[in-house]
């Protein structure tokens, strides 16, 4: 017998307030025109004031919750990927626990930036594995709009915030590509490339959040070949290849990263799921948000073979190949 993390339930939550491109046009030298050339970028959701990273993955953890029937006394870990917490200590995990009304299991946060959901998708995978939980409900939530640096251009137009939650559950399987839930992953960083995106700030060196900065041109170079070649990796490590890949559901972090990956992958664009043009980048909650607009959409089915991927600062990236 093969246990499989199969996918029960999903769902999202995008603050109120959206921003149109338009709006930059006024602070910035820039134009809605400009932004959507290189981006794709159409508009983003910003959390409102008082509005904080945990309290928009409580949302989409319970639309999660909802979509798979579950109550919260079922789940027994819960993982939340994210780079911008609401404190340095305690956890958004052990928030989103308390917020849910849950006191069983255990809660942790994971930081990988972009990569974020990768990461927690196959930590979650790795516990219930090992035995360790039963249900796990996996979310990835950001406020970048809390480091942005308003006066940049080159950044502050790119990145939005949500959440996105998913829930695995253990299932039996065959142990063949033919399963239901998570079929391999393929993780992988590189600290030699950390000057590419960072945040200028932290508690041991300045005390403060900081903001974030970018060599977008390099992130841009790694990122494509990156991408394409962990997705390679990991449909090799289930036993597959692109024919077989229903969705590409990857980081929306910019819609020319997107279309360069899929055409290294040798698949068309309408075999990806892409949200960027509506939420930005919205770093480790841009997966399970595209998920989940995807199965709202009608696009993904049961039994469809998605590929996941992702690369954020670090250089962290990675990849998860999963049977819906």
């Amino acid at each position: 017998m093969t246990i499989r993390s199969v996918v029960r339930g999903v769902g999202h939550y995008l603050p109120e307030r959206v921003v149109e491109n338009a709006e930059f046009e006024k602070t910035l030298d820039t134009t809605d025109e400009w932004i959507r050339g290189r981006t794709g970028i159409e508009r983003r959701h910003i959390a409102a004031e008082g509005e904080y990273t945990s309290d928009l993955a409580i949302k989409a953890a319970k639309a999660a919750l909802e979509d798979a029937n579950m109550s919260v006394d079922q789940i027994d870990a819960i993982v939340v990927a994210t780079s911008t917490p609401d404190s340095t200590f305690p956890s958004v995990a052990t928030m989103v626990q308390a917020g849910l009304g849950s006191t069983t299991g255990f809660a942790y946060d994971v930081q990988a930036v972009c990569a974020g959901f990768i990461f927690a998708l196959t930590n979650a995978n790795g516990l219930i594995l090992s035995g360790q939980a039963e249900r796990v409900l996996v979310i990835g939530a950001e406020t970048f709009s809390r480091i942005m640096d308003w006066t940049d251009r080159g950044t502050c137009v790119l990145f939005g915030d949500g959440a996105g939650a998913l829930i695995l559950e253990a299932a039996e399987g065959t142990g063949t590509s033919t399963d239901r839930g998570i079929l391999s992953s393929d993780l992988h960083s590189d600290g030699r490339y950390k000057d590419l995106l960072y945040v200028d700030g932290g508690v041991s060196t300045t005390g403060t959040a900081g903001h974030l900065r970018m060599q977008g041109n390099a992130v841009f170079k790694h990122a494509v070949t990156k991408l394409a070649e962990t997705a390679h990796k990991a449909l090799d490590k289930a036993g597959l290849t692109g024919e077989n890949v229903d969705w590409i559901v990857p980081h929306q972090a910019n819609l020319r990263i997107i279309a360069a990956t899929a055409e290294r992958m040798q698949l068309p664009m309408d075999r990806v799921i892409v949200t960027v043009q509506d939420h930005g980048n919205t770093s480790a909650a841009s997966i399970p948000l595209a998920l989940s607009v995807g199965k709202q959409r009608g696009q993904i089915k049961e039994g469809q073979v998605l590929v996941t991927e992702a690369i954020g600062g670090g250089l962290a990236w990675g990849s998860v190949v999963l049977r819906w």
